[in-house]
């Protein structure tokens, strides 16, 4: 075995902590690159010959191959044939533990993940087996395989449902969730293969470098050993190989998302301070005492408002005489009062608040804002105050995957930012193809004037599609929009569920039931990724599911996710993207769509605009869109590599 074919596992050759050192910069050039990663079809022949071969074995002899298979990979790597040979005897024990015969396309799914590629694999056409492959043929090779899953209820499903499948390969699953307990989540990270989300992982690394920090170098931690002294054990065994359900969500939408570690600190003044601000920004006018930037959360003072507030903060003396000071707090107050809004940004329940991601829509437990900013929402809400914090260690999800020895990911939308994760993570994108061909019917997009015209218009469609006896997915964007749509569907008496971050422990059983005839579903980003929407009986011969997206998004990543809920593995269905000119998308054009406006409107408020029009026009928005965003993502990360070579302490190895 070569010096580059070194198995990322713990050991004399990679520590008892392996990952990798501070990654090289961020390639670049040649960035703009769409070629592809090609697929060995050629192999699967191969593989399916050993998966007959394996089948044809009994329990014992079964056992007695897999021994003498585990040691070939241990030695040599799951590289070429000893890869076809483990992918064959994996896909023997699905057939027999899970009753499941892999497709071609999931085979060759695992083919890519194992070659440390990003599959992008269709919505519905098996990727959480086809992820399933690649990990069980790295675990019987000793690596340590880290599965990350969208959500904790996707975490804790796989791992059970999927470990019938590794304990016929003698491999031993964990799961870590939000709940687990230190000792716990210790124990799951010593199974071969462990499920959690990116999140959870990242944090316990996080916990790791802190204790290793204070542990000191590693050869004090060798004295401390031989001492007698050691120090409690890790909670990781390193970052040796990652598979990650959704990447692009991940290492894309969420990339330079702050990862924070901290501790509460004592800070009496910090509620006082808080609690004053607010009072402060409630004696301001927006408009004339300020301007409020509510996409980008920021407060522009006029030299009005400046006058203003600084009489009023004077009085109470103290650092409120500070004009730096004041203006930062208020006008944190200010975003508070005015920018955040509930069921959009946040979700106020069982007396706490708790933030919403604004690119999946789920309630996010544990991640709160900065700079006071969450103790002034708090106070807003009349919630109890979360302890002030002090940052004890910090990273982003671009930094920790890069910190992976061996990477990849699978998803259904990567094309439209293949550049971007060949530059930063060094990988290609492999398309998997479709295993049956793709039925979805999409039907001419529509523009509306205003977003409430749409609003208006949704029960009437829906109404029509129901009359056939097909189901019906809606997608909005926020809990707010999710809420109205309901309100308005009850009104013209339509029977629906609603799926948002509100009833999100119900989301498995909604998504369940959403492709039954007649069944409305109302539904934000969440769309319970990760579950199958599976037709009831009849629903294909009426045409299906159809998917009404009626999403503001700013990429077509997410229209794809949306509309992919449908016609799944060859199902028949159907989707529409309805527009609203007055959403933040459409108005970032400016003057260049203000020629919209003028157009005439239907009775429905429906502008009279070509559909091949508003499908150029809202595809020439996000790609304008997603180009500044990655130009900010690329900004990010450059600061980010000068902090890190600046403070190159907080890089950390055991």
């Amino acid at each position: 075995m070569t010096p580059t074919a070194v198995l990322p596992r713990p050991g004399p050759l990679l520590g008892a902590y392996p990952l990798r050192g501070p990654p090289p910069p961020a390639a670049w050039a040649g960035w703009w690159s769409r070629t592809a990663a090609p697929l060995p079809v050629n192999r699967v022949a191969a593989i399916r010959a050993q998966q007959a071969r394996w089948a044809a074995l009994s329990e014992l002899e079964f056992r007695a191959h897999l021994r003498r298979l585990r040691a070939r990979l241990a030695r040599d790597g799951f590289g070429g044939a000893q890869r076809v040979r483990a992918l064959g005897c994996v896909a023997a024990a699905a057939q027999r533990a899970l009753g499941r015969n892999p497709y071609d396309t999931q085979l060759l799914c695992a083919e890519a993940l194992l070659d440390d590629h990003l599959a992008e694999m269709a919505t519905g056409e098996g990727k959480t087996l086809a992820a399933a492959l690649a990990a069980a043929v790295a675990a019987l090779a000793g690596v340590p395989v880290h599965v990350m899953t969208a959500n904790d209820y996707l975490a804790a499903r796989d791992a059970a449902q999927l470990g019938l499948l590794y304990g016929v390969l003698g491999l031993r699953t964990g799961v870590v969730l939000g709940s687990t307990a230190p000792e716990a989540r210790r124990a799951a990270y010593a199974c071969d293969l462990t499920y959690a989300t990116a999140r959870e992982i990242a944090f316990d690394h996080l916990r790791d470098r802190v204790h290793l920090q204070a542990q000191g170098s590693e050869l004090q931690r060798c004295a401390a050993r031989l001492a007698g002294d050691a120090p409690p054990p890790l909670l990781l065994r390193g970052l040796c190989m990652a598979i990650v359900d959704e990447a692009d969500s991940l290492m894309i939408d969420e990339a330079t998302m702050p990862l924070v570690l901290a501790e509460t600190q004592d800070d009496p003044g910090h509620r006082a301070a808080c609690f004053q601000a607010l009072m402060l920004a409630r004696r301001l006018t927006p408009g004339e005492d300020l301007h409020l930037d509510a996409e980008q959360l920021a407060v522009h003072w006029t030299e009005a408002g400046t006058e203003r507030l600084e009489p009023l903060a004077d009085s109470l003396g103290g650092a409120w005489l500070n004009r730096r000071h004041r203006q930062d707090l208020v006008g944190a107050a200010l975003v508070a009062l005015h920018g955040l809004v509930p069921d959009r940004h946040y979700l106020v329940r069982e007396g706490r608040v708790e933030l919403l991601d604004a690119v999946t829509g789920r309630a996010a437990p544990g991640r709160v804002w900065a700079r006071g900013l969450q103790t002034l929402v708090e106070l807003k809400e009349g919630c109890p105050v979360t302890p002030p914090t002090r940052t004890s260690a910090q990273t982003s999800y671009q930094r920790f995957f890069l910190g992976y020895l061996r990477l990849s990911g699978i998803s259904g939308t990567l094309a439209e930012c293949r550049a971007e994760l060949r530059a930063v993570y060094g990988r290609q994108i492999v398309a998997v193809p479709l295993r049956r061909p793709g039925l979805r019917q999409l039907a001419p997009p529509r523009l509306f004037a205003t977003g409430q015209a749409r609003a208006e218009a949704i029960p009437a469609r829906v109404q029509a599609l129901v009359a056939q006896g097909r189901p019906v997915l809606v997608g909005v964007d926020t809990v707010a929009e999710a809420q109205a749509l309901s309100a308005r569907l009850n009104v013209a008496g339509i029977d629906h569920q609603v799926l948002d971050a509100r009833h999100d422990a119900d989301e498995a059983a909604v998504v369940a039931m959403a492709g039954q005839a007649g069944t409305v579903t109302v539904a934000t980003r969440m769309a319970g990724r990760g579950t199958d929407i599976e037709l009831g009986a009849g629903v294909a011969e009426r045409g299906g599911l159809h998917v009404l997206c009626c999403q503001d998004n700013a990429s077509a990543r997410l229209d794809r996710q949306c509309i992919g809920r449908a016609a799944r593995q060859g199902d028949p269905g159907s989707a529409e993207v309805w527009h609203a000119l007055d959403a933040s998308i459409w108005q970032s054009g400016g003057a260049s769509v203000g020629w919209l406006q003028r157009r005439k409107q239907d009775a429905q408020g429906v502008l009279s605009v070509p559909a091949t029009v508003v499908l150029a026009w809202s595809q020439r928005l996000q790609r304008a869109h997603q180009a500044q965003e990655m130009q900010r993502r690329r900004r990010l990360l450059d600061q980010d590599r000068t902090w890190q070579t600046r403070l190159a302490f907080t890089h950390l190895h055991a």
